[in-house]
């Protein structure tokens, strides 16, 4: 997860700078007096989810392999390696916010955040023969659309960072996770030069494409895992995870021959998988005759302006129309949203809902100010995905 002080503002005018300002005081007034209940009668009940993203990734038992998680973000890695049944070594990210959420969540744990957490200032051989897995997802910003694609040329693009731990610990296995724009061919080279070289040396690599609905996470995001083994014994071993949901919106995947892809798309949906709820079920909305998965949630911490939004495309403010909801201004809690009523109607979004359709359960709560929360959401990878990748490896290396 990138560092606030890595955000890359829009290059524009004072006049239409000004023009930004005005309409967030507008909104942070209209805000106020909402929650001061002053604004529109409430119009939504409070709701209570359906669905409970811990159905979607059973605890199991220790199996003994140790993990260390780096750009931890939101934890979506570690709490899906936690309940595969991973041991919790540490955590780092450089955002406090995302050091203060874990220790919150999982007061046991060992969390550096803040500049305790800047992965370029620690001497990683110190763990070397107290890991055996690591995981993380670079900052994607330098390979996503929104971050701009810069590559390498990115003082974001923390991937060699992640490869230099790999390298000075040297532990059994590792996954790296990110945007599916580094495995296309803008970032062919880097992909060749800056990860696989360094790292084929001592590690067989897999690359694995994986969708959230597949795993019961009612949002259209797909992901890319790079997945290394020290051992090839292991890497043979080694099987993606198979889908446990299906949506049969889903578009098809294109199967390429080196790349091992989420296999929904090999699969007819029949009665061996649970069906993935859509958006308003998830979230325990009346039934309106329609739902669909939940466009990408966009991390607020990504692109040229923080913001409270969480809306990714303009073909996705169309889906969020059809099914209700307004994606703008998401609100802290279900109580401010229900209070601040949007002028079209719509269902507003709060934090715990975005949590939900991240795959986060109830119990993870997010610290620091709205737009915080929502770059550590949107940033995570969703923890019923990570679960399986988890659950994959320790097949693995059993």
């Amino acid at each position: 997860m990138a560092a606030s002080s890595w955000h890359q503002g829009w290059d524009i005018t004072d006049e239409e700078r000004e023009v930004y300002r005005k309409r967030s005081q507008a909104s942070s007034r209209a805000k106020a007096k909402a929650v001061r209940g002053e604004g529109r009668r409430p119009i939504h009940p409070i709701n209570v989810p359906w669905l409970n993203p811990d159905d979607l990734m059973p605890q199991l038992a220790s199996n003994g392999w140790r993990s260390l998680s780096l750009f931890s973000g939101g934890g979506g890695l570690d709490l899906g390696f936690d309940r595969a049944g991973f041991t919790h070594v540490a955590s780092y990210d450089i955002l406090p916010e995302s050091g203060i959420t874990l220790r919150n969540v999982r007061p046991e744990w060992t969390v550096f955040g803040g500049e305790q957490g800047d992965v370029t200032q620690v001497d990683w051989r110190e763990y070397r023969g107290l890991v055996d897995i690591i995981h993380g997802g670079p900052p994607c910003q330098p390979f996503s659309v929104a971050g701009r694609q810069q590559g390498k040329e990115d003082s974001r693009d923390m991937f060699p960072e992640f490869i230099r731990a790999v390298l000075e610990i040297e532990p059994i296995a590792f996954v790296a996770e990110n945007v599916t724009a580094l495995v296309g061919k803008k970032f062919s080279s880097y992909l060749k030069e800056v990860v696989e070289h360094p790292l084929r040396q001592n590690y067989t690599l897999i690359q694995v494409i994986l969708s959230a609905p597949s795993f019961g996470i009612p949002q259209m995001r797909k992901r890319v895992f790079f997945v290394g083994f020290r051992q090839e014994k292991m890497a043979s071993n080694y099987q993606s995870p198979l889908p446990t949901h299906s949506w049969h919106h889903l578009p098809t995947d294109k199967v390429k021959p080196h790349v091992q892809l989420d296999l929904f798309s090999l699969l007819d949906p029949s009665e061996t998988l649970q069906p993935c709820m859509g958006v308003r079920e998830a979230l325990g909305l009346p039934d309106i005759g329609f739902d669909t998965l939940s466009p990408t949630i966009r991390s607020s911490l990504t692109g040229p302006r923080h913001t409270t939004s969480v809306l990714s495309s303009v073909s996705a403010q169309k889906i969020w129309e059809k099914l209700q909801i307004w994606p703008n201004g998401v609100a802290l809690n279900r109580e401010q949203a229900r209070l601040f009523v949007p002028d079209n109607g719509h269902f507003r979004l709060s934090v715990p809902d975005c949590a939900i359709l991240q795959g986060f359960p109830e119990s993870w709560s997010f610290d620091g100010a709205v737009y915080k929360a929502l770059g550590q959401i949107g940033n995570a990878v969703p923890p019923p995905m990570a679960y399986r990748v988890a659950v994959s490896i320790a097949q693995a290396l059993s």
